[in-house]
């Protein structure tokens, strides 16, 4: 197939766009190519080898409370706060006993269950999560990173430990869901070129003024 038919592998877009109306698919972030890494995890280092058993992590997920204004003969909706879902990070456990050891200190730093005592607070225990995704280099060719999400506050709100199986060979595994406050996502090289410029704010004008008696419009 000619190089220069490549370009018509995607949908016709229509003209005087944005766009030209021939163009090629832009290349996909591929799923299996990701890195995740813990920061201020457990106690013990390197923390390097939770990275290396990661079996599966979600991505951030989040959403926004819908608010709304009963006012004459309608509603009016708004963006409430946001809040951010837990993310699920799934680990083989291995024979060393290196990931169940780091996970048990961490849920050893978040409560002491031999002593029943717990942290005095959130920042004794609370640590970083790193999602990355990579363009797939390795060895010599250095992985560039694509994107990757930073999330703060994080601590283990539940840690399941897979049991036995006599009909499976697969290996057991830890899978932990992490509540956090708050995520930041960046673009190559920890670029702030995804989420864009900062949010504009608006003021009162005179047009407003008319049209609502003052303020801005909701």
């Amino acid at each position: 197939m000619p190089v220069a038919s490549l370009n018509k592998l995607a949908v016709p877009l229509p003209g005087g766009g944005q766009s030209a109306t021939n163009q090629g698919m832009l290349m996909p972030k591929l799923k299996y190519r990701f890195r995740v890494t813990l920061q201020n995890f457990g106690v013990s280092t390197p923390r390097t080898e939770i990275t290396k058993q990661v079996m599966t992590c979600t991505r951030p997920e989040v959403s926004f409370e819908s608010m709304t204004l009963d006012v004459y003969n309608s509603k009016i909706k708004y963006a409430g706060r946001p809040s951010w879902a837990d993310l699920t990070l799934v680990v083989r456990d291995d024979v060393s006993n290196a990931v169940a050891k780091l996970v048990g200190e961490q849920v050893q730093k978040q409560f002491d269950f031999f002593e029943q005592a717990s942290a005095a607070s959130g920042i004794d225990y609370k640590f970083t999560a790193l999602i990355e995704t990579l363009d797939g280099g390795n060895g010599a060719f250095e992985p560039t990173v694509l994107e990757s999400w930073e999330c703060y506050g994080c601590y283990l709100q539940k840690v399941t430990y897979q049991g036995g199986d006599y009909k499976s060979s697969d290996p057991m595994d830890i899978s932990m869901t992490i509540t956090f406050d708050n995520a930041v996502q960046f673009g190559q090289t920890g670029a702030n070129n995804i989420t864009g410029s900062s949010v504009q704010r608006a003021t009162f004008n005179s047009a407003n003024a008319q049209a609502t008696g003052g303020g801005s419009i909701v």
